[in-house]
């Protein structure tokens, strides 16, 4: 049974990039799906803004888990230089357990953008906490059409994956669904990262929803994952923020972790 910091840890993860309980054989049925950038067709051409350009911002959350408060997490977007890009998600445990153990994840992809999409070039994660501490790094080799992770992950993870055009890194998708979302949209991507291959969907609510975080107030839209199985992952985008207002996971209709967006700058 894994101890207490360990689920922590590992919930904190799945959060980080948006993942659903993994089986052998969701992944080997992933690997041969096709390739998921595309969003299915928008009910009315004029109801969505032309895509908003990529500008490097800092955004602060609040993460809990659970109901409660366990930390703090940030997610920024920076240049990399030769039409590079970075997006990084730190999370560190300052409440309860994950203060105790000393819970920190670092995880960060370099990408570039290849026909109007964002296109991942290298990822890496790295987990630290009392008694443990884990480092994984993936390369994605469009030229040789293959991803590979090294480090400390299984060996069955540790096998080339065929890439297809689309594929995303966990961060990726977040970046992915705010440029995409709109009212009653169907979204779907295919999620390659850490070894894994997992076909998302998504769709965009109708209706806005009114999100109040800290005493900031959006006016968002719900983006819920539909193939999750009971574990259920939840976005609410807003327009003219370059990030995710929340993230929210939900194990057997009950809340999980959960990051509120307290506070951003740079791109508004």
């Amino acid at each position: 049974m894994k101890t207490a910091h360990c689920l922590l840890a590992s919930a904190l993860v799945a959060l980080a990039v948006l993942s659903a309980p993994a089986s052998l054989a969701a992944d080997d049925a992933a690997r041969g799906a096709p390739a998921a950038a595309d969003a299915a067709p928008l009910p009315a051409a004029d109801a969505v803004d032309a895509p908003v350009a990529l500008a490097p911002f800092d955004a602060t959350y609040e993460a809990w888990n659970g109901g409660k408060r366990a930390g703090t997490a940030s997610m920024r977007l920076a240049r990399e230089g030769d039409g590079l890009w970075r997006i990084d998600l730190d999370i560190t445990g300052t409440r309860g357990l994950a203060r105790w153990v000393r819970l920190d994840i670092d995880q960060g992809t370099v990408f570039d953008e290849a026909g109007g999409d964002y296109r991942p070039l290298r990822q890496d994660t790295r987990r630290k906490a009392l008694f443990m501490g884990r480092k994984v790094e993936g390369v994605y080799d469009w030229a040789a059409g293959s991803a590979r992770w090294t480090g400390d992950l299984k060996e069955a993870r540790r096998q080339p994956i065929p890439l297809q055009e689309g594929d995303k890194s966990g961060l990726l998708i977040n970046l992915a669904i705010v440029r995409d979302a709109a009212p009653g949209r169907a979204l779907r991507y295919r999620f390659v990262d850490g070894g894994r291959v997992r076909d998302h969907q998504y769709v965009v609510h109708d209706a806005p929803e009114h999100v109040e975080v800290d005493g900031i107030s959006f006016e968002a839209m719900r983006v819920s994952r539909t193939n999750g199985g009971n574990d259920e992952t939840i976005v609410w985008v807003a327009r003219g923020v370059p990030t995710p207002v929340r993230i929210l996971q939900r194990e057997n209709g009950e809340d999980a972790i959960d990051l509120r967006l307290v506070a951003y700058e740079g791109a508004h």
